[in-house]
């Protein structure tokens, strides 16, 4: 059956489905970056509180700003922006279909479309997923990067801008014309304090063009912290096959795992939605949720992917059941990761490994290692270097951190250890895979990747056993290295 408005009544037994009326729905929000996990995460939470009568006037209006999102807009459209969400838990599976979007703006060069629906009153709120690569910061200072030639063209041409951030002032720079607040800018990216990340590029890209509405978005507008949580794997034929076998036709279903997690700063300049009704936490503090998530899920991939890569695991969950690559997860984190970590209430840093653990072991979950292995050169980046300089400025070991930095090096040299070929993974993948091979004879080539590693390479306590490790990779061999890191 064509997942459609008018197919919902007829959707099989057991499938939860919208109980509201989806011609009700106005919208409040506009979200950029329509991805699978804007929809199994934000959208799931807004799409509960309209199931219990609540924010109806808060629907949600999806976005982008690169070419490509077009083809995702072109499914979502066909089928009335309905979504089939397949929850994948070793005790069950369960599937509901969510309506909480309405409409997705075309995708066109200068963003017209987007600016014109976020300058309009009724938008309260603009969230964004576009990927932590995705906020042009210098990799030194970690700031707003002013010289990014997107930047530099959105700072000449305001009203025809290509990015987020360009098409964002522009639609500010209306309403604060026609008399209307700012929306507030709601990050749901993992970058840590995302939402001050957000407020630098957007208040930073409107000084370069208007330091009077930099002024005014800076003073009235609201960029809140957040930290989000749920694994949601890529979209596979398998999955489109398995929700076509219950009986939907929907070209763009979601799998994800039965957690979910929304921890969200309090401070919104229009108004929001009662999330907190749903499960979110709203609290005045979100920087200790989102350092344990950040550090300990998000760095904890980036330690598997790689890894699993070079030894042909093909998921996440398969990372964790050999031995090797789990080994040298726990030592890792337990040695080098949580001494980095406060609590929060209700869980310890170990207590919270033990969960990433259950969670990533799930073997429902077939979450690929090359899609969490993508875009390393962000990835490591925020991830696992902020630990990693941290770990050296206490005095700690970071042996740990340092090979799984030679295990991405290892990894972009493109082969795996049974000879076959890793695919261009990386928007730097040309300059990492030179680098990479070089790097095999002189472990220092990678470290000089300056725009990733800054002056890391010029920290012998980093740069020795990084290059010791990379060295052990090509010459032991990816198993043996990581068992003698483990202790096994």
């Amino acid at each position: 059956m064509k997942l459609a408005n008018e197919t919902l009544a007829a959707l099989p037994d057991g499938i939860e489905r919208p109980r509201y009326d989806r011609a009700r729905l106005t919208p409040g929000i506009v979200h950029i970056g329509l991805g699978n996990f804007h929809r199994a995460h934000q959208a799931w939470y807004l799409h509960r509180l309209m199931q219990q009568g609540q924010a109806l006037d808060w629907a949600i209006i999806g976005a982008g700003v690169r070419p490509y999102d077009a083809a995702m807009r072109e499914r979502l459209l066909a089928q009335d922006c309905l979504t089939t969400l397949v929850e994948l838990d070793p005790a069950g599976t369960t599937v509901e279909v969510t309506g909480a979007m309405i409409d997705y703006l075309p995708i066109v060069e200068g963003n017209g479309p987007l600016i014109a629906a976020m300058s309009d009153k009724a938008i309260r709120i603009v969230g964004l997923t576009i990927t932590e690569g995705g906020y042009y910061l210098d990799p030194n200072t970690g700031g707003f990067d002013t010289t990014h030639p997107d930047i530099v063209f959105d700072a000449a041409n305001p009203d025809t801008p290509r990015t987020a951030f360009g098409a964002m002032v522009a639609a500010l720079r209306a309403r604060r014309a026609a008399g209307h607040p700012p929306f507030t800018a709601l990050c749901c990216d993992n970058l840590q304090g995302n939402g001050a990340i957000l407020r630098a590029c957007v208040v930073g890209l409107a000084r370069l063009s208007d330091p009077a509405l930099a002024e005014w978005i800076d003073a009235q507008g609201a960029f809140p912290n957040s930290m989000v949580d749920c694994i949601v794997p890529a979209t596979s034929p398998e999955l489109v096959a398995k929700v076509r076998a219950l009986g939907i036709d929907d070209a763009s279903p979601v799998s994800h795992e039965n957690f979910r997690q929304w921890v969200i700063e309090d401070d919104f300049c229009m108004g929001r939605p009662a999330w907190e009704d749903v499960g979110a936490t709203m609290t005045d503090d979100v920087h200790a949720y989102e350092a344990m998530k950040i550090r300990i899920l998000n760095g904890g991939h980036q330690l598997l992917a790689n890894a699993g890569e070079i030894l042909s695991a093909p998921t996440i969950a398969d990372c964790m059941a050999d031995p090797d690559i789990a080994g040298f997860f726990r030592a890792v984190q337990t040695a080098e990761i949580v001494p980095c970590v406060h609590p929060v209430p209700g869980m310890t840093p170990l207590a919270y490994v033990d969960l990433i653990v259950t969670r990533f072991a799930n073997p429902e979950i077939r979450d690929s290692t090359r899609r969490v292995a993508f875009d390393g050169s962000s990835r490591h980046a925020g991830f696992l270097l902020p630990i990693l300089r941290e770990g050296l400025a206490a005095g700690r070991s970071v042996a740990g951190l340092a090979l799984a930095e030679a295990l991405w090096a290892r990894m972009c040299e493109g082969t795996r250890e049974d000879g076959s070929v890793i695919e261009p993974n990386d928007p730097n993948w040309d300059v990492l895979n030179d680098a990479a091979r070089r790097a095999r004879h002189d472990p220092q080539v990678w470290l000089r990747e300056a725009g990733i590693y800054g002056d890391l390479a010029d920290a012998p306590r980093f740069a020795a056993p990084f290059a010791e490790a990379l060295t052990a990779l090509w010459s032991e061999g990816c198993r043996a290295t990581l068992r003698r890191h483990a202790g096994g």
